[in-house]
């Protein structure tokens, strides 16, 4: 499984995604979610990836000495994924995504008695060249489930910013929560020391969404939150 139109190289960060062939739905309810979770993690290393087993297993029990990719942020959406990776070989990333759209499809045939493609295609990556959007994309990727709530909050606003950040405070197919609360397992995915610390401490990924929850067209730059920090 092969990325278009770019060339994957070491120690480089990429913006990984992909969604459901004919803009399917993917993720039908929340085993489903669990399990392509539980895949992200497995899929890091060279465990076992059978359909419907991992949620027989505890899977963030397994310790990952050497992950093929780092991963920095992600979130699932109802027909699509993100994911924020550091690449170590560039080979690795392909062998990496082929485990883990391979495992979530056949998982997700099997269960729904449904063959052929689930994915559109092959899964896209996009290069992070800029300090400035790699910063941007952990409030990108962590606030697209804001449109599972309010679709066009990014065009039109906010009306209830309390409700949009109390649904992320409980939305739990992100790594947001790993950011902003207390470790759970779901946080053995993440490498952390392989991006930059942007978020030393746990307000600091908490103000910088609300940043950006807040964000108008006007004088002030939201990630200048960062650097005061």
């Amino acid at each position: 499984m092969a990325t278009r139109n770019i060339t994957i190289s070491a120690d480089e960060y990429y913006h990984i995604y992909n969604r459901g062939v004919e803009k399917r739905i993917i993720f039908l309810d929340t085993q489903d979610k669990n399990y392509f979770i539980q895949a992200l993690y497995a899929a890091l290393s060279d465990f076992p990836m059978q359909p419907c087993r991992l949620s027989e297993t505890d899977i963030f029990s397994h310790t990952i000495e050497q992950k093929l990719v780092s991963i920095g942020a992600y979130t699932l959406m109802p027909n699509h994924f993100h994911i924020l990776v550091r690449v170590k070989d560039p080979k690795d990333l392909s062998l990496f995504m082929n485990r883990l759209q391979t495992s979530y499809a056949m998982y997700f045939n099997k269960k729904y008695e449904r063959s052929g493609r689930l994915f559109e295609g092959t899964y896209k990556a996009k290069h992070i060249a800029d300090d400035t959007y790699l910063q941007y994309l952990f409030a990108y990727i962590h606030l697209n489930p804001i449109k599972i709530i309010d679709k066009t909050w990014k065009e039109k606003g906010l009306k209830d910013i309390t409700k949009a950040q109390a649904f992320l405070n409980k939305y739990q197919f992100s790594s947001y929560l790993d950011y902003v609360t207390v470790k759970r397992p779901e946080t053995r995915i993440l490498d952390k020391t392989a991006f930059p610390a942007y978020f030393k401490k746990k307000y600091n990924m908490k103000e910088y969404v609300t940043w950006w929850l807040e964000y108008r067209k006007s004088d002030y730059d939201p990630l200048r939150l960062i650097s005061q920090k």
